[in-house]
């Protein structure tokens, strides 16, 4: 892991961190900056983490338009407001249809009343006015009802329209929350998985944070290249993801660095797990089929923390990137939890903590 030269961060929690960051650049606060801001932060795409970083307080905002352009692309802002016209839409449709049937509602009450007005008046009392009076009724409820069915129909049709569309959302969700490189959850959605687990603090004491690193891969990529890192991310992925139940949450939380939320398990068990994960790496060969060429050996260094050790997310994401500093600082290839005392060894990671 590598430390950042930008200013410290005046808040531990991330989206202090961003703030300040892009206070101190001097960025203008729209939502478009924030998100290039955050995924800067997070380091899943570290050219992009480097380029915001060298324009410094001379960044303008075309230069983060085309930053934002070249590697976030305009797709995400496309399919939120395409939905949201979309809605606004169906939305308008129903509410014109639920106003025609108050008409028409009001209109038969209206006649209802105006024929039991002149059934009531002993003047105007015939057999004539009775059988006319049926007729009318017959009509009008008959069309009344009809009216109501359409009304139905149309709701329904409607409320079809509005579920598609929030599938539509469900899938834009799981996409924009996965990692397009390894297929499992990306930095965005670790964010809010970890803020979930303090809804409920009863089950804190058997909710753990785990933080795994590849150890040396700056060394992988320098000697055999980008795209063979790539894979090899890809591949440790799949390992981690092999190695635990599949009820526990699995994320590239920034570059080289995987998260996993486990949750049900006391210590002693998540250390088993983590033990589990990194012996199933270990004994991994890494070998280029073609070529022969051997990539390994390729190893995690893990730390984790439980909930109960922390008072809010920030702290417990802290408190394991503190264990994973000691298991990095102990040896490598090694699990670690967390204790007391430990952070006085280590201060923590800063803003755009993946810069090269």
């Amino acid at each position: 892991m590598t430390t950042a030269t930008a200013p410290k961060a005046q808040s531990g929690d991330l989206i202090g961190q961003i703030i300040y960051a892009v206070r101190s650049m001097g960025v203008a606060p729209i939502p478009r900056n924030y998100q290039l801001f955050y995924e800067a932060y997070i380091g899943s795409n570290p050219d992009l983490t480097r380029e915001l970083a060298a324009l410094g307080s001379r960044a303008t905002q075309e230069d983060l338009d085309l930053l934002s352009h070249r590697y976030l692309g305009t797709g995400q802002v496309e399919v939120v407001e395409n939905a949201h016209t979309k809605l606004l839409g169906e939305l308008d449709s129903l509410l014109k249809l639920l106003r025609q049937e108050q008409n028409s509602l009001e209109s038969y009450s209206r006649l209802l009343g105006e024929t039991a007005q002149r059934i009531n008046s002993k003047t105007n009392f015939s057999t004539e006015l009775l059988s006319n009076a049926i007729s009318l009724l017959n009509e009008a409820t008959g069309t009344t009802i009809a009216h109501g069915e359409k009304t139905v129909g149309g709701v329904a049709e409607r409320s079809q329209e509005m579920d598609q569309v929030r599938k539509e959302l469900d899938e834009y969700k799981r996409i924009a929350n996965t990692d397009s490189l390894t297929r499992i959850a990306n930095r965005r959605a670790f964010d809010e998985r970890l803020a979930s687990i303090y809804n409920n603090s009863a089950v804190l004491p058997v909710v753990a944070l785990v933080l795994a690193d590849i150890d040396n891969f700056k060394k992988i990529n320098d000697s055999f290249g980008h795209p063979v890192g790539d894979k090899i991310l890809a591949s440790v992925a799949s390992v981690i993801r092999s190695n635990v139940r599949k009820d526990v949450f699995v994320a590239r939380s920034g570059g080289e660095e995987f998260a996993m939320i486990v949750e049900g398990n006391t210590p002693e068990e998540v250390m088993i797990l983590c033990e589990r994960v990194r012996r199933a790496l270990e004994t991994r060969t890494f070998r280029n089929s073609r070529s022969g060429v051997d990539y390994g050996p390729v190893t995690l260094s893990l730390g984790f923390a439980m909930g109960s050790q922390a008072g809010d997310p920030g702290e417990l994401y802290a408190d394991a990137d503190t264990a994973l500093y000691h298991a990095k600082n102990g040896g490598r290839n090694r699990s670690v939890l967390f204790e007391e005392g430990m952070k006085k060894d280590y201060v923590g990671k800063n803003w755009l903590i993946y810069r090269t």
